[in-house]
């Protein structure tokens, strides 16, 4: 299957790594791209066309003032779990946009953070084919004791390219 885009071509090649590599890989190439992504230690666990799960290690260096993951630290796994997913399902010719975040912290994380987002079969196929949208995209956040401590939206929008 040809690439969607230039991002969906580079990680079919890295997904091609034996599986202990891919993880690496894939963490080093967005924390290239997405220098911040690097700088917090996001690990991207494993990424394709319709799902995407990322972890954080809980590190003194993302942590809040009770030892746990800072809430904006767990927002950006949301953010970039589910950014790295649509970025895939885009074409070149259009970029997509963060649109809404929405958080509910229910109960208090412990230890590290692993989140999975995901799209619909339907949701690829608009992001392939309208020519500007936007879609919730699924996501969730678990933590070292396999509780979901946070329920997060996340609507991602696309639209054409300025020129």
């Amino acid at each position: 299957m040809a690439s969607l885009n230039r991002l969906a071509g580079i990680v079919a090649r890295i997904n091609q790594l034996p599986a202990f590599a891919r993880p690496r890989a894939l963490s080093l190439f967005f924390g290239k791209v997405v220098p911040f992504t690097g700088t917090t230690g996001i690990r991207v666990e494993s990424l394709d066309q319709g799902r995407c799960v990322i972890s954080l290690a809980n590190k003194r260096r993302v942590q809040n003032h009770i030892g746990g993951v800072h809430a904006v630290a767990s927002l950006l796994l949301a953010e970039s779990a589910t950014g790295f997913l649509v970025g895939l399902n885009v074409p070149d010719d259009k970029v997509p946009v963060i649109k809404t975040a929405h958080a509910e912290y229910t109960r208090r994380a412990k230890g590290d953070m692993t989140v999975e987002a995901r799209l619909t079969p339907e949701q690829q196929a608009r992001m392939r084919t309208e020519d500007k949208g936007e879609t919730s995209v699924a996501v969730t956040i678990r933590d070292s004791e396999n509780q979901e401590p946070i329920e997060i939206e996340m609507v991602w929008a696309w639209t054409p390219k300025r020129r």
